[in-house]
């Protein structure tokens, strides 16, 4: 049996739209899995996440997880469309993927983005994040937000700390030398 269409469409009322001068953050779409999974095997995307590329499968689970995230906790990832194309170029958003590392950050929002390399330095991580932590700053009850980055992502480090993450510590997760980060809303 194949389902229409309309049935398969991801229920757009879960999350909330949002808007920067040049992009729209929005809910994720079938039309999404092709360039997101382009998107996860360009090395130069992939080499801070893993260092390895994510197969169609893989990246297909990381779309339903944004959905069930809205579903389960009422907060979750946006897919970032450029605006003037119309063209899936990315997430930004908040998760709790209870991590087995330690220090524990389970049930702390974790904030994370990713964006193609294809639209590197044109300012789109910066104008995500911002609309992403405005909408978490008038919608979550705590104070506090992490985010994990890879010590050699100089790029998103920078990043965090325009926006107030500061380092509280290094750790391993997957193996692999991660740095910790907090946002404390005061």
């Amino acid at each position: 049996m194949t389902l229409p269409l309309s049935l398969l469409a991801a229920p757009q009322n879960l999350v909330p739209q949002l808007e920067t001068a040049d992009l729209i953050l929005r809910g994720p779409k079938l039309d999404d899995l092709q360039e997101s999974a382009d998107m996860h095997t360009d090395p130069d995307f992939f080499r801070y996440l893993g260092n390895k590329p994510n197969t169609e499968e893989e990246v297909w689970r990381r779309i339903l997880g944004q959905l069930g995230h809205w579903a389960m906790l009422g907060y979750g990832s946006w897919a970032i469309e450029e605006r003037a194309t119309g063209r899936y170029i990315g997430a930004v958003g908040f998760f709790d993927y209870q991590r087995d590392l330690t220090p524990s950050i389970k049930g702390t929002p974790e904030a994370g983005w990713v964006l193609s390399p294809r639209v590197h330095r044109r300012g789109y991580a910066s104008q995500a994040l911002e609309a992403a932590l405005a909408w978490a700053d008038a919608h979550f009850p705590t104070n506090r937000i992490t985010c994990i980055i890879d010590p050699d992502n100089e790029a998103s480090l920078r990043l965090a700390g325009k926006f107030g993450f500061q380092e509280f510590v290094r750790t391993t997760y997957h193996e692999g030398l991660i740095v910790l980060l907090e946002r404390i809303r005061t």
